[in-house]
């Protein structure tokens, strides 16, 4: 994000992306773990609640390095919310409810772009030019939307420890899974760096771009449809 600002020149837009950043991104990974717990929490494990991770103040799952990442270049991560498997009984598969729990972060992320765009759209087309108030309201809320779906479908590579790396555990024949834990344990940092490095360099930019572009004309759609302007 910030180093998408500054190469692009204009320091006072850096600054201002700065300023809008910093609660935007906290924001978007503070939702993206409360709703992780909460997920836990409503299939039986209450582990996250116990430990004191199942809260909206975001120095509860604040991750220095993957803070530093979002903020810098639009991905990154917070501290994983803890989770107990055996303890998911609500449904008769644990590997699926732990699945539900590993979307529910990513899925946060989409809902809350979605409620940004929301407010953010009918501003952007009826605000005043010189309102410098409804101006960074609207630009805290587009920084919002765009970190929190970045940060969404990072989550769900399949790559552990990322989300994605969850869901997929649930589809995949255990003999596979067990395989591919081993190569993972065996690789894990040098695969993080390959998918970060491939992540800075755009290899997400065209796919955060459809759904960015999706949720966005969603918002729009279902405001034309209540005649909200």
């Amino acid at each position: 994000m910030l180093f998408r600002l500054l190469s692009g020149g204009d320091i006072k837009q850096a600054l201002i992306g700065l300023v809008l950043s910093l609660p935007a991104i906290l924001l978007c990974l503070t939702v993206h773990e409360t709703c992780h717990g909460a997920a836990a929490y409503a299939l039986g494990d209450d582990t996250a609640r116990r430990q004191g991770r199942l809260t909206l103040d975001p120095m509860a799952h604040l991750d220095p390095a993957g803070f530093f990442c979002m903020l810098i270049f639009g991905f990154g991560w917070a501290r994983p919310v803890p989770v107990n498997i055996s303890n998911l009984t609500r449904l008769e598969n644990r590997r699926t409810s732990m699945a539900l729990v590993a979307f529910a972060g990513p899925l946060s992320n989409l809902v809350l772009a979605f409620l940004c765009y929301l407010i953010a759209i009918p501003l952007m087309l009826t605000a005043s030019a010189d309102n410098m108030f409804l101006y960074a309201v609207t630009l805290f809320l587009t920084y919002t939307a765009s970190l929190s779906i970045g940060l969404g479908v990072f989550n769900l590579i399949p790559v552990y420890p990322l989300d994605g790396s969850r869901i997929l555990d649930a589809v995949l024949p255990f003999d596979v899974q067990n395989r591919m834990h081993d190569f993972v344990r065996r690789y894990q940092s040098i695969i993080m760096l390959i998918v970060i490095f491939i992540v800075w360099r755009g290899g997400l930019s065209g796919l955060i771009g459809v759904v960015g572009h999706g949720v966005q004309n969603l918002a729009y759609q279902l405001l034309r449809l209540f005649g909200l302007f």
